[in-house]
């Protein structure tokens, strides 16, 4: 199938647009892998404390002709999707040994749970996490005793930091190893009806906490479809997982075998070998607009609308705004996943999943086949399926044909025609909105705003019964500079409130919402944000603001808005506490959300 005429273009556009940052970045990754085998490079001395604690594996690790593995985990059991990380790294040095190559945990990462953290203090340390976890992996890397790396993460900040790492030491291989979604539970509307009757006052918090607890309730990947299960989608839309490994529940005996395959593999595709496959290779721009697809396609976080381009900058490669725009406007969503609908990703998975949808993605044209990936050369492996039969991991192709179209179908026939998310421009500056889990009818909301500085502000006045008419709330001093730019997801069973009495309601703010988010319309990532003197920091309680899914419009309708001096706030408040203050140097240095809100790059 002839490449679409609209992802070519802007395939080529964002080609052109990195070409010096691209051309530097690989000049230096190249003199990096023309240098050799890394640990040729080492004094005896330098090797002896590398090897000191590694018992058997030692011989090996000294003679340095076999693969030595580096693991980066963020293992810990406060993740559920987490957890199961454990065991793996035995798991791993176990398979390695059978083939004659080693592995050593190379370091460890921090990685926070956003479902803990959602609505406090310390979501203000979330996004900043990201750039925490890419440099806590280059220390676990400057060892450089690596001939690959294996990348153990799952969840929202983590992948998009172990991503830019390996771009960084992209002159070696890198494999990302997935723990998988746990199993199905409480379904994920039932427990969103259970909130907004909390947020409403119908039921007690003893009924809140058990649906939350049958909802989140075993190891793995929280099942409705965020930020973690869309970067999952990604490893694979990417060609940094194997084939069909995305969503296997942990703890089954074809989640550890997917586990060993993948550690095999990355012996296999280091220099030492004859299929070297350096990351620097596979983060290409191609990798990246596969990316942008699959994140349209299956109706994804927004979060990544922040990830993707402090990814593939970290690769050499400038994304905008107009690259995700433009994809959206001609990628169809072929997924229903909750928040984008009542399944969950067990569901998905089931009914044909990653495999089904990059088959007739490929077909449709919208998609880069001649990618290269951790599994070969070609995209198209991965319209295989991973099975455990008697003889072992093999991979088999994947459906043709959905097995629930009420879930999953094919481009000639999808759910909507566009990717469901829309650039924002007008005098209130630029942003992103999402929307295809919100009624076509809510695409245009033109109201009066409420102003408020915190979220809690919000709820504060929802219970004093302040919002009887439609409303545009406006959630300002939300944004990187200000507070760490945290997610306002808590404030979704609110909103969705309002929003059920039969007002039209809409969030516009210079934060950012969860991958859960999904029916209330919010403009998100507005820049340049307030703290920053961005327009939102001119708007009083009382302008009219519009804002248009349909034209990409974001404006504020009153008359002397331009000339008004934009507010300064008090943000001390924001700068102390729950680690806060170790945080001041992010805040003074990060970039805009329309490059990724990023300190490191």
């Amino acid at each position: 199938m002839t490449l679409d005429a609209t992802i070519a273009r802007v395939t080529d556009r964002i080609r052109t647009r990195s070409e010096g940052l691209r051309g530097e970045y690989l000049a230096r990754i190249r003199e990096a892998a023309e240098a050799g085998p890394a640990r040729a490079h080492l004094t005896c001395g330098n090797q002896a404390h590398a090897y000191a604690a590694m018992g058997d594996d030692k011989d090996s690790l000294a003679e340095g002709r076999a693969p030595n593995i580096g693991i980066v985990t963020a293992y810990n059991d406060m993740l559920s999707a987490h957890q199961p990380y454990e065991t793996y790294p035995q798991l791993i040095k176990a398979a390695l040994r059978e083939i004659g190559a080693t592995a050593q945990v190379a370091g460890g990462v921090p990685a926070m749970c956003d479902g803990v953290t959602q609505g406090q203090p310390g979501m203000e340390l979330s996004l900043f996490s990201r750039d925490v976890i890419a440099l806590a992996t280059g220390v676990a890397l400057s060892h450089n005793t690596f001939d690959a790396a294996l990348y153990m993460g799952v969840c929202d900040k983590i992948v998009p930091g172990l991503i830019m790492a390996a771009a960084t030491f992209g002159h070696i291989p890198a494999i990302f190893i997935p723990a998988g979604p746990m199993t199905s539970g409480l379904p994920n509307d039932e427990k969103a009806r259970v909130r907004q009757q909390f947020a409403s006052g119908e039921v007690g918090r003893d009924e809140l906490m058990k649906a939350e607890m049958a909802s989140y309730h075993g190891p793995g990947t929280c099942t409705f479809y965020g930020t973690a299960n869309t970067n999952q989608m990604l490893m694979e839309f990417m060609g940094l997982h194997l084939p069909g490994s995305s969503f296997v529940n942990p703890n089954t005996p074809l989640r550890e075998a997917l586990t060993v395959a993948g550690a095999k593999r990355a012996a296999e595709i280091t220099a030492l070998g004859n299929d070297y496959r350096p990351a620097s290779e596979i983060l290409d721009e191609k990798a990246f607009v596969n990316g942008l697809v699959g994140l349209m396609a299956t109706g994804g976080s927004t979060n990544h609308i922040l990830h993707l381009p402090a990814m593939a900058r970290a690769a050499g490669i400038i994304l905008d705004l107009e690259d995700f725009d433009e994809v959206s406007s001609v990628v169809p969503l072929l997924a229903k996943v909750y928040p984008n609908g009542l399944a969950d990703v067990n569901h998905f998975h089931a009914a044909g999943g990653l495999q089904f949808m990059i088959r007739h993605l490929l077909k449709s044209g919208l998609l880069h086949e001649d990618a290269k990936t951790v599994a070969g050369d070609g995209l198209s492996r991965y319209t295989q399926d991973a099975k455990l039969t008697e003889d072992g991991l093999v991979w088999v192709e994947g459906p043709e044909d959905s097995l629930n179209d009420k879930i999953l179908r094919k481009p000639a026939n999808p759910f909507q025609k566009t990717g469901g998310l829309k650039q924002l421009n007008g005098n209130l500056g630029r942003g992103v909105i999402k929307v295809s889990a919100v009624a076509p009818e809510r695409h245009v909301i033109e109201a009066p705003v409420r102003v408020f500085k915190e979220q809690h502000e919000v709820k504060d006045a929802f219970k004093r019964g302040e919002f009887t008419s439609d409303t545009i709330v406006v959630v300002r001093f939300q944004g990187p500079k200000a507070n760490g730019m945290p997610e306002l997801h808590s404030l979704t069973p609110t909103l969705s409130v309002l929003q059920d009495r039969g007002l039209k309601v809409a969030l516009v703010t210079d934060g950012r919402m969860s991958g859960a988010s999904g029916k209330v319309p919010a403009a998100i990532h507005v820049s340049p944000e307030a703290a920053n003197g961005g327009p939102l920091a001119k708007l009083q309680d009382g302008d009219i603001v519009r804002l248009d899914a349909t034209t990409g419009e974001l404006t504020c309708l009153s008359e002397g808005f331009e000339t008004r001096i934009p507010v300064e706030p008090d943000l001390r408040a924001n700068q102390f506490g729950i680690g806060r203050e170790l945080f001041a140097a992010f805040r003074t240095h990060v970039g805009p959300s329309t490059s990724g809100a990023s300190v490191v790059l």
